[in-house]
């Protein structure tokens, strides 16, 4: 067997966990060699669990034939190995680390500081804005943007990322063939060419409910911290929050209106301790400095004393009186979405306010002239 064929077929025996995976590489130094091991070497290995140990026997003669096939059929896919270089070390800390991962894409991307963005599948308009606005910041201070490929919150999240820096790392809750949902299949393409698609799963494992769970615990184990954008009561993305903090990692969360049913899960979380982030700034303090612009696709910070509005073109166009969108995008020659999302990063960073007839102004004081 090849490397990636062992530790493929050592990684998919049912029952094999991380701390039986971790004697075997002490005991034996690779997956093949475990494959290969005599069955007493074995049973000394495994404090004498027979049932283990014939499986793993058994497992040395069945390659797992549709992983190696989709290894071989497509560019820039691998597998990862619990404790094996490249395997993200942040991944590998926390509790029930998976011990495969299946990826395509730029895999150097895992081991750059992510946060992850996550929230409802049925976000509001609101919630899409603010989970895209908040990952094109992100990444342009030097943080890689992680979420799950799901609808709403994730997917503008993923858009967003691509947006301010060209890369984004997506963690399915399929085999990494399966793109779920199919809506999203043109995003997940453009993540194969601008990013990363993580899998823990087989090749052809269909979407089921229980899987979902499992990849969350992935988000937030790759991630220095969690921010939740919306989230109602019994929503999924809580899972993502809770494990996040059983992980050690940060938990940002945005408030939301009282009457929002989304805003609900937010609000617990807040609650119980998670930092409430009315801007990107709110999540950069609470991340030490030296995690920062280690991503390859870190931007560059404003020179020492260069004012907001010299790096920024919507806000250096705003003057003194309120203004439209219109009125914007002609001054900056920008598009209008281009202008929308920095209108509302500008409005998260608390510099740009939204005023009544679809106008926007400063808030602060003015730059001097």
């Amino acid at each position: 067997m090849t490397p990636a064929a062992a530790g493929l077929a050592l990684a998919r025996i049912p029952g094999l966990g991380v701390a039986a995976w971790r004697r075997l590489l002490a005991a034996f130094g690779s997956p093949s060699l475990a494959l290969g091991a005599h069955r007493s070497a074995l049973l000394d290995c495994l404090a004498g669990k027979t049932t283990l140990a014939d499986k793993i026997l058994a497992a040395a003669d069945i390659p797992p034939r549709a992983d190696l096939d989709w290894l071989q059929d497509g560019q820039d896919r691998q597998a990862l190995f619990l404790d094996q270089p490249p395997y993200p070390p942040q991944l590998a800390q926390i509790a029930d680390p998976p011990l495969a991962l299946l990826v395509e894409g730029d895999a150097r991307l895992l081991l750059a500081p992510q946060i992850a963005i996550v929230g409802s599948r049925n976000a509001s308009p609101a919630g899409r804005e603010t989970a895209f606005a908040m990952a094109s910041a992100l990444t342009q201070c030097g943080l890689l943007v992680t979420s799950g490929l799901a609808e709403g919150v994730d997917g503008a999240a993923h858009r967003g990322a691509l947006s301010g820096s060209g890369q984004t790392v997506a963690v399915l809750g399929t085999g990494p063939d399966r793109i779920y949902p199919r809506q999203h299949l043109n995003l997940a393409q453009e993540i194969r060419q601008h990013g990363v698609l993580v899998s823990e799963q087989p090749v052809g494992m269909p979407p089921r409910s229980f899987n979902f769970p499992r990849r969350n615990r992935i988000i937030s184990g790759l991630s220095l911290g969690v921010l939740v954008v919306e989230a109602g009561a019994q929503s999924g993305s809580l899972i993502t929050a809770r494990l996040a903090a059983e992980q050690g990692r940060e938990v940002f969360a945005i408030p939301g209106g009282i009457h929002n049913p989304l805003a609900r899960g937010c609000h617990a979380l807040i609650r119980d301790g998670a930092k409430l982030v009315e801007s990107v700034s709110d999540i950069l303090e609470e991340l030490p400095p030296f995690e920062r612009g280690l991503s390859p696709v870190s931007a560059a910070p404003p020179a020492a004393g260069q004012p907001a509005a010299a790096t920024n073109p919507v806000l250096a166009n705003m003057g003194d009186s309120p203004v439209s969108l219109d009125l914007l995008v002609a001054r900056t020659g920008l598009t209008v979405a281009e202008v929308s999302t920095m209108l509302l990063t500008l409005q998260l960073d608390g510099l740009v306010t939204a005023l009544p007839g679809g106008l926007y102004g400063r808030r602060g004081p003015h730059p001097a002239r």
